[in-house]
């Protein structure tokens, strides 16, 4: 049989650990808060730069046309998962 002064001493451990873990996912979730309209910004800065490129780039209908043969969304997918995330 366990002591109950040995499993209330690791319960309340747990507890402890468990209120710093949700102290700092409260903290990091306000922190993304601050910072998701600044990444908003820069997602629409960066598509507005990819299309002024786009059209300034002589392989764009090539590479449009290879996007057009493939599937529609398997292709913009894949264009989006290859694009780099930082400026």
């Amino acid at each position: 049989m366990k002591d109950i002064h040995e499993v209330l001493r690791q319960k309340q451990t747990k507890y402890a650990q468990l209120g710093k873990q949700i102290e700092m996912l409260q903290q990091a979730a306000e922190k993304l808060r601050e910072v998701a309209p600044l990444l908003a910004e820069n997602d629409d800065e960066d598509n507005a730069v990819l299309m002024e490129g786009d059209e300034a780039s002589p392989h764009s209908d090539s590479m449009a046309a290879k996007a057009g043969a493939g599937s529609g969304t398997a292709a913009s997918k894949a264009a989006r998962s290859t694009a780099p995330r930082w400026p």
